[in-house]
């Protein structure tokens, strides 16, 4: 595996995650024109007004008129061409797809609660009667499983410091923190296993902070519900705090 390879980010296995590597590729493909625009100048003046080529220096202090215009051409066209463009797409894409919350009243959403303490994520979904925080919940450390092409709405909080709970794979993270619910919604539409890290530094051993995705089958995942809520009651204790920390489920 050569240095190119691994700095290729991980396939991306969401329907919306083409618009990050998209926005990614556009502000990196821009930055690099300008850099090589800059190294141009740098020392092709340096190569033409160096000493050989110039046996009598020439000072200016950069205010006639074509070294104003010059100067404000191009800081207008990093403007428009960079600043401006970024914040349109961004913009444009969080409101009309990443702010778009899935309606699980209207449409098949898979509900996840979310809690990141130091150092380890903790899922939550509901069970059979379709409300958090009962008995019947399935709750898995470091262990979030999805059924492939159902879109999931997460609300998270933290128990303690700031995380931020990220998954490469499908290019979004949010922060979670200690008092609020936060949200974020994707869908995942290629079976496997993916890596959960948290993009947040929060503490000495911040690296511990890694959980695994796997996206099954719609069936498999039904079979996996299934046996994992017949586990649930003989593992949810409401009276120890670390197993009974849901929340009720706000839209």
């Amino acid at each position: 595996m050569n240095w190119f390879t691994l700095s290729m980010p991980p396939k991306d296995i969401s329907t919306n995650g083409h618009l990050i590597d998209g926005l990614w590729n556009y502000t990196t493909a821009l930055c690099i024109f300008y850099f090589v625009l800059v190294c141009i100048g740098l020392f092709g003046f340096s190569f033409l007004y160096s000493r050989k080529r110039n046996k009598t220096p020439y000072y200016t202090y950069g205010n006639k008129k074509q070294h104003i215009i010059a100067t404000a051409v191009v800081g207008a066209a990093v403007f428009l061409t960079i600043d401006l463009n970024i914040t349109r797409f961004a913009s444009n894409d969080l409101l009309n797809t990443f702010w778009k919350y899935p309606d699980p009243k209207t449409e098949k959403v898979l509900r996840v609660e979310v809690l990141a303490q130091q150092w380890m994520w903790s899922f939550r979904y509901a069970g059979e009667d379709g409300i958090f925080a009962t008995d019947d919940d399935v709750v898995t450390n470091n262990d979030l499983r999805v059924p492939v092409g159902t879109k999931v709405l997460f609300h998270l909080t933290s128990k303690d410091v700031i995380h931020s709970f990220f998954v490469p794979s499908v290019r979004m993270k949010v922060d979670t923190i200690p008092g609020r619910v936060t949200r974020i919604w994707w869908d995942a539409n290629i079976p496997g296993t993916y890596d959960i890290a948290c993009a947040e530094m929060c503490g000495n051993p911040h690296y511990l902070m890694k959980a695994q995705l796997t996206v099954y089958t719609e069936e498999n995942f039904q079979k996996w519900m299934k046996t994992s809520q017949l586990m649930a009651k003989n593992t949810n204790d409401p009276e120890n705090k670390n197993l009974a920390w849901g929340w009720k489920w706000e839209i």
